[in-house]
C-alpha cells in the first residue's frame, strides 16, 4: 500500500510539472489583465483602436512615461488610466484616493491628476511625429474596472472618473464616449478628422511600448523581456530571437506522445522597420523542450519572473 501511494505521488508530481502550467495562475498579472479587458470592451462599445501599454518619451523629464491605454475613434482620442482598485474608496481634499479593504487603509496618488499630466506629454510626442491635434481632440479618463470597487461618496469623484457602477452601465450610444468630450469638434471638417484618425493610429502603433507576454487562460504581462532559460541546445536554437531582429514570437505544441519527449514549436517573425508587415514565408521556426522558460521583468516590479514556454501563447517585443 505504501509503495502504491509513493508511486501515485510521483506520477502526480511528474504530470503537474509537465502538464500543469502553474505560471498561468499568476496573481501578478491581474492589473495587466484589467488593462486588456477594458481595452477590449472600449473597442466593442465605441469602435476604433485601443493602444495598450505605451511608453511615451517625455523631453522635460528625459524619460519615458507609461500610459495604460489610448483609445482612438473617428471622433476623438482618450488617454485612459485603468485602476484595478478594490474596497471602499473616497477622495480626500488633496484628490488622493483613500482605499479601505479588509483591515488596512491605503492612500493612492490622485489618478486624475496623473491622467491629466500625461495628455500634454502625449500631445508633444505626437507633434514631434508630425501630428498636431485640434483643441479638445485629446482628453483623459480614469476607469475603475474592479467589481469590488465601492464608493463612499460618489459625488466626490471628479467627472473624469468612471466608477465601476458607471463602467458596467456604459452603452454604445454614439461614436463618442457617452459625452466624455463636449464641443470638441466645433467647426472641424469630417475629412480632417478622418485623416487625423488614420495618422494617429499609425503613429501610436509604432510608438515605444512595453513588451507583451500573452499566457494561457487569457492572462497578460507587460514588462521587459530579459532572456530565455533552459538547456544549452535550446538557448542556442533561440539565439536569433533578439529585440533588434524579432518583433513577434508564438508558441505551439508539437508532440505529446511521451512526457519526456514533449516539444514546443517556437515561431518568430523578423522585425520589419519598413512597416510593410511580414508575410507568412518570413516566419522562422525552431523546436525546443517544453521545460524551457522565458524571463521577464514586469512593469512596476523590481523582481523578474520566469514562465514556462508551455504556458506562453505569444511574446510581442517593442522596438
Amino acid at each position: 500500500m505504501l509503495v502504491e501511494l509513493i508511486c501515485f505521488l510521483i506520477v502526480v508530481i511528474v504530470l503537474k510539472y509537465f502538464f500543469y502550467d502553474d505560471d498561468v495562475i499568476d496573481i501578478g498579472t491581474s492589473d495587466f489583465n484589467a488593462l486588456f479587458t477594458v481595452a477590449e470592451r472600449l473597442e466593442k462599445l465605441y469602435g476604433g483602436k485601443a493602444h495598450v501599454g505605451l511608453q511615451i518619451p517625455d523631453q522635460d523629464s528625459g524619460s519615458r512615461q507609461s500610459i495604460d491605454l489610448v483609445l482612438v475613434t473617428k471622433r476623438e482620442a482618450v488617454v485612459v488610466c485603468v485602476k484595478n482598485v478594490s474596497g471602499f474608496v473616497s477622495v480626500d481634499k488633496d484628490g488622493r484616493w483613500v482605499c479601505t479593504g479588509g483591515h488596512k487603509t491605503e492612500r493612492l496618488p490622485d489618478p486624475v491628476a496623473e491622467a491629466k499630466r500625461l495628455v500634454p506629454i502625449l500631445e508633444s510626442y505626437l507633434e514631434q511625429r508630425g501630428i498636431t491635434l485640434p483643441e479638445g481632440y485629446l482628453s483623459c479618463k480614469v476607469i475603475c474596472s474592479n467589481p469590488s470597487f465601492r464608493t463612499i461618496v460618489s459625488d466626490s469623484f471628479p467627472p473624469e472618473v468612471i466608477t465601476y457602477d458607471q463602467w458596467i452601465q456604459l452603452k454604445p450610444e454614439s461614436n463618442m464616449l457617452s459625452g466624455w468630450i463636449k464641443g470638441a469638434f466645433h467647426g472641424g471638417k469630417k475629412e480632417m478628422q478622418e485623416s487625423i484618425h488614420e495618422k494617429l493610429n499609425l503613429v501610436l502603433s509604432t510608438a515605444p511600448m512595453w513588451d507583451r507576454l500573452e499566457l494561457k487562460g487569457n492572462k497578460f504581462v507587460l514588462g521587459e523581456f530579459l532572456e530565455f532559460k533552459g538547456d544549452n541546445e535550446d538557448i542556442q536554437a533561440l539565439g536569433n530571437i533578439r529585440r533588434s531582429k524579432v518583433s513577434k514570437v508564438t508558441i505551439q505544441k508539437t508532440s505529446m506522445l511521451g512526457v519526456a519527449s514533449s516539444k514546443l514549436q517556437v515561431l518568430y517573425c523578423p522585425r520589419d522597420y519598413r512597416g510593410e508587415g511580414a508575410s507568412a514565408s518570413d516566419w522562422k521556426e525552431v523546436t525546443v523542450h517544453s521545460r524551457t522558460e522565458i524571463k521577464i521583468l514586469p512593469k512596476g516590479s523590481t523582481k523578474a519572473r520566469k514562465y514556462k514556454l508551455s504556458s506562453v501563447i505569444s511574446l510581442s517585443l517593442s522596438a
